[in-house]
């Protein structure tokens, strides 16, 4: 009794502090992007809230929180309500999988740096992050508006496309590692991370993810001019923020992934392995707000060919080379 205790409080313990980072994270990632933006765009950036303007983040956090909330006439009421909070949940689950340092010993005991080990958990992110669309598709067709409407199937259709090319580099990373398990693929980079013999497949997945998370170049879904905001145009106040959470926590899903899967996971010289990790995460989250900064939106057409002629060719390509090469 008293073993099954210890274990819920240590998972309890794990739960609020990976919940508690990624909360922090993403408030801190939305001024790390603006103020990186700014200096880009020779600006100043938020600097009015709190010195070098730190307090921003707490301050758009209230005005959300106390703005109106409106539900447009002819709306679908309960999925109208229940959509944004689909993208977020989706995207916080996914952290429960990803491995975010080695063992740590407590009390004569090794407890794993992970909330759950599971050996499937490579696939346990895929299905999350399908999941994910229903949020953006319901959200956009729930608010009975043409924009909405538009940008929900345009988000719908982008992670259909980008989903195959995503999973699809990843094969031959799980070919190497032998295992769909992140521990056990952060374990198989003990010698050398994966970027240095996959460089193909880390440049097909970070395009893959970022279409996926609908960033800029990527972010047809809500392309403001073209469709006001696209998919979430009728959301206001805390449901908006909800939508906003999610990006923002799907940007550190994928800095996590990648180090996971091509950077070593937590491995570095010096610190300590969840130092190695967020600092991994933070340089992918920084390039993600560099290329935002730097490249135009692409047309819609632009696209789907390149998910479907360019990306997804390349991915079968990739998986055929490795193997012969395992083999040989």
């Amino acid at each position: 009794m008293l073993t099954w205790s210890l274990g819920f409080l240590i998972l309890m313990v794990k739960l609020g502090a990976v919940l508690l980072f990624l909360l922090l994270a993403a408030a801190y990632l939305v001024w790390l992007e603006r103020k990186f933006l700014a200096r880009l765009q020779v600006r100043y950036g938020p600097n009015r809230a709190g010195k070098y303007g730190l307090l921003q983040p707490i301050a758009d956090m209230i005005k959300m929180l106390t703005k109106e909330d409106t539900i447009p006439e002819g709306a679908d009421r309960v999925i109208f309500l229940l959509a944004p909070a689909v993208v977020t949940v989706t995207a916080l689950l996914m952290f429960a999988v990803i491995p975010f340092g080695g063992d740590l010993s407590f009390l004569g005991k090794r407890i794993p740096m992970v909330i759950a080990d599971l050996n499937i958990g490579l696939l346990f992110v895929f299905a999350l992050s399908s999941l994910g669309v229903y949020g953006i598709a319901l959200g956009g067709w729930a608010s009975n508006s043409k924009y909405s409407l538009l940008g929900g199937i345009r988000g719908a259709a982008q992670m259909i496309s980008y989903e195959l090319s995503l999973g699809l580099s990843l094969v031959p990373v799980v070919m190497l590692a032998g295992s769909f398990s992140l521990v056990d693929i952060v374990r198989a980079q003990e010698a050398y991370p994966f970027i240095l013999v996959q460089p193909l497949a880390f440049v097909i997945f970070v395009i893959s993810a970022m279409a996926e998370s609908k960033r800029i170049p990527f972010d047809l879904p809500e392309a403001e001019n073209e469709l006001g905001a696209g998919y979430h145009t009728e959301y206001s106040g805390i449901r908006f923020g909800l939508f906003f959470l999610g990006e923002y926590v799907n940007m550190q899903v994928l800095g996590a992934l990648v180090a996971v899967l091509f950077l070593g996971g937590w491995s570095g010289p010096f610190l300590s392995g969840p130092a190695w990790f967020c600092i991994k995460i933070l340089v992918v989250a920084l390039v993600m707000i560099w290329i935002r900064g730097t490249l135009p939106r692409l047309r819609y057409d632009q696209l789907m060919a390149l998910g479907w002629k360019v990306l997804i060719p390349l991915a079968l390509v990739n998986i055929v080379v490795t193997g012969a090469v395992i083999l040989i």
